[in-house]
């Protein structure tokens, strides 16, 4: 399908993302904002960039992709300390564990901070960690306080770098892989800041949706699992 656009140009199919070959630089896509719209008015120009992060940030959080993961290890568990420092781009854990003194991998079981603190009430009371929480935006607490150092595995959602963060040449996977979702997501943030017409807002709303929604199919089916172990996807027929 295409959709005729105000100024007469040809949007192509947003069902496409995730089965093409197009991709748009940082520069083209702040191009491709002002040509739609028609707008390059000074004010309007300096907003571009918070076009396209809000159009990331809506796709980071309705979509479950192997692209947003992350892993790191190494990280150092201290002994007689019950804090540990969380990465600064983690948003949520996958698994967190640890190496023990035996040489094992070790993974912690997600609670509550008040639960934390009731099961050890005094963080002087050390061994070796069975759970972990949230303290705040930078901190984990575990528990038991740790009783010797070691290293540490995690595996997270992260947040990963903005279109915006790099040169005006530069790609990042989802202006490679999801570029018209993506794009119809800053479009649409764009006509909310110009006050524009509202079928052709709604037309934005939904074509990034729709967008959403192919790449959720594709992140939470087609992505991770393969048809030797699982068969061919099957729909009910109408």
């Amino acid at each position: 399908t295409t959709i005729l656009l105000p100024n007469n140009s040809q949007w192509p199919d947003w069902a496409s993302d995730g089965n093409n070959d197009m991709s748009l630089t940082y520069a083209e896509m702040k191009t491709a904002i002002q040509d739609y719209t028609q707008n390059t008015e000074a004010t309007f120009v300096t907003q571009l960039d918070r076009f396209i992060r809000s159009s990331e940030e809506k796709i980071l959080k309705n979509v479950q992709l192997t692209f947003f993961k992350k892993n790191v290890t190494n990280l150092p568990l201290t002994a007689s300390t019950p804090f540990w420092t969380i990465p600064t781009d983690l948003l949520a854990p996958y698994s967190f564990s640890f190496t023990n003194t035996a040489g094992d991998e070790v993974f912690l079981l997600m609670k509550d901070v008040d639960f934390i603190k009731e099961y050890n009430p005094d963080s002087t009371d050390e061994g070796e960690p069975v759970y972990y929480a949230p303290y705040d935006i930078t901190q984990y607490i575990l528990s038991p306080t740790p009783s010797a150092s070691s290293s540490t595995e995690i595996h997270y959602f992260y947040r990963p770098a903005s279109l915006t963060a790099g040169e005006d040449g530069g790609t990042t996977w989802l202006s490679i892989n999801a570029e018209n979702t993506l794009l119809a997501g800053a479009l649409y943030e764009a006509y909310v800041f110009m006050k524009g017409e509202p079928d052709v807002l709604a037309m934005y709303e939904k074509s990034f949706t729709e967008g959403v929604m192919s790449m959720k199919s594709f992140g939470e089916s087609k992505e991770i699992r393969d048809t030797y172990r699982t068969g061919m996807v099957v729909r009910d027929r109408t």
